[in-house]
């Protein structure tokens, strides 16, 4: 048995611009991701980093460790 295919109810859209659209915070994410980031960047003092060795530089400095013998 076949299953029937429901036609489209508006033809698609040929070449004239793009048949998608973005919601606005699909632009607005990155955008503010990447200007808080660039911020980081050239004021390195408003970043406070944690007190201590962190865990993860604990664990790759282990792992070369035991890559190394």
């Amino acid at each position: 048995m076949t299953a029937r295919t429901h036609p489209r109810p508006h033809p698609a859209p040929r070449g004239g611009g793009p048949g998608i659209r973005l919601p606005w915070w699909a632009l607005a994410l990155p955008t503010l991701a990447f200007v808080t980031l660039l911020t980081l960047v050239l004021n390195p003092s408003e970043a406070h980093a944690a007190a201590g060795e962190p865990a993860i530089a604990h664990l790759v400095e282990r792992a070369q460790q035991l890559m190394g013998r």
